[in-house]
This record gives structure tokens, sequence and C-alpha cells, in this order.
């Protein structure tokens, strides 16, 4: 009788436990007078581009297979001794893709027939002074490489500049805030929120050149221009 009591008496305190349990937290309020604005807004930094990233390579064709990458072997070699003899260090030098294909005869109501092979090799080269490496690609051709793509350009201290890019984002949205609540008749009292709605990079360009084969007379321009780095915040202004 006693142990029937006990478990009649925990079952009616469950429902006043459960009672006291603390409410989940209220999301943050904000003063019944104030207005609310949201704002997005896009910063830009510039910088020029310090490095340039190209792939060179070199397609053999022959009779057979072994032929083929043996061709190929022994011109790449020569392409990377060359880049290492320009000051291109080993960790701005990457094998990027090695292909060996059959190369095929088409007839009419004929099963297409194997002609010869087709070996590539190519690397992706990392050039940390843009000016010199159109000097340095003419080079790779006249040692044996007859594929060149690129470059694709870029920024090294990318992250300095998207924060300053994310700084002018802040002071854009903070401006145009300022302009609303002026054509409002009202004043910017504070932010409420801040939410980064994403960085971007300058697009590569398409590719400067394919399959050299004739060395030029004259030195291969690169010219390294300007990139835009942008981000872009949105941000809820209080005003009042």
């Amino acid at each position: 009788m006693l142990r029937s009591a006990l478990i009649l008496a925990a079952i009616a305190a469950t429902p006043a436990t459960a009672q006291q349990a603390t409410p989940p937290a209220p999301m943050a309020a904000w003063p019944a007078d104030a207005t609310l604005l949201d704002v997005t807004a896009e910063g830009k930094a510039t910088r020029k581009p310090d490095i340039a990233t190209i792939r060179a390579g070199v397609v053999s064709q022959a009779p057979t297979a072994a032929a083929a990458l043996a061709d190929n072997a022994q011109r790449m070699t020569r392409v990377v001794a060359a880049l290492r003899r320009a000051g291109v260090a080993d960790r701005d030098l990457q094998t990027a893709q090695i292909q060996l294909q059959p190369q095929y005869r088409y007839a009419e109501n004929q099963p297409p027939a194997i002609t010869g092979y087709q070996a590539s090799n190519s690397v992706s080269i990392r050039f940390r002074d843009v000016a010199k490496s159109g000097t340095i690609l003419d080079a790779l051709v006249a040692q044996g490489a007859n594929q060149i793509d690129g470059p694709t350009l870029s920024v090294e201290a990318a992250d300095a500049a998207l924060d300053e890019a994310r700084t002018d984002a802040i002071r854009r949205a903070r401006a145009r805030a300022e302009l609303y609540a002026r054509a409002a008749g009202l004043r910017v009292d504070r932010i409420l929120t801040i939410a980064e709605g994403g960085a971007s990079f300058p697009q590569p360009p398409m590719p400067m050149m394919a399959r050299m084969s004739v060395q030029r007379d004259e030195a291969t321009p690169i010219v390294a221009g300007e990139q835009e780095l942008t981000a872009s915040v949105s941000v809820r202004f209080v005003l009042r």
C-alpha cells in the first residue's frame, strides 16, 4: 500500500515539474517604436595580379603506344628542365594530366582502325613574376612544348583584399541606411544583425594559346592589369 502511494505521488509531481522547466530564450527583441531596415551591399577591392598560372605540355604522336610515350617523356623532360633553369621552384610545378589515346581512321561500313597513338603530358606552372612568364613560355616552346593554356591571373594575398572588400561593404551599407533614414525623417540607431553574403573572385580568362608548334620571333606578352574582388553583406539596422 505504501509503495502504491509513492508511485501515485511521483506521477502527480511530473506535470508540476514540467511546468517549472526553463522556457527557450526568446529572439532578440527591439523597441516598439523602432523601424527595421534591411540593406544588402557589395564592397570592392582592386589589386594587381601577382601570380600567373599556366598549363604547358607536350603532345606526341607515333605508330605505337610505346613510341608515343617514349617521345613524349623525352620532350617533357626537356620542358621541365627548362622551367627549373628559369628559376621556377618545385613547389610551383605540378603534373596536371597524362594521357595516352589511340588514333582512329574511320571508313564507311567498316569498323574503326587504329592508325597510331597520341601521348600527352602537361604541367601546371605558377609564375610569381607575371612579367617574365611570357619569355619563359617562349623558351618552353623551343624545348618542345606544343600545348600551352592560360594564363589564370590571381592575387596571392587575396584574404587581405577580401577583408578590405568586406569593410567597404559595411561602409556602403551604413551609408545607404543613413540615406533611407534621412528620407524617412529618422536616424540610424544601431545595427541589429550582420550576415555575410559571400565573396567573389574574377573569372579566369579563356586560354591564351593552344598547341603552339612554331617559335615566335618576339616574346609573348602577358599583361597583368587589375582584378576586382568583391564581398557582400546583409545588415539589419534599427531606425528611430
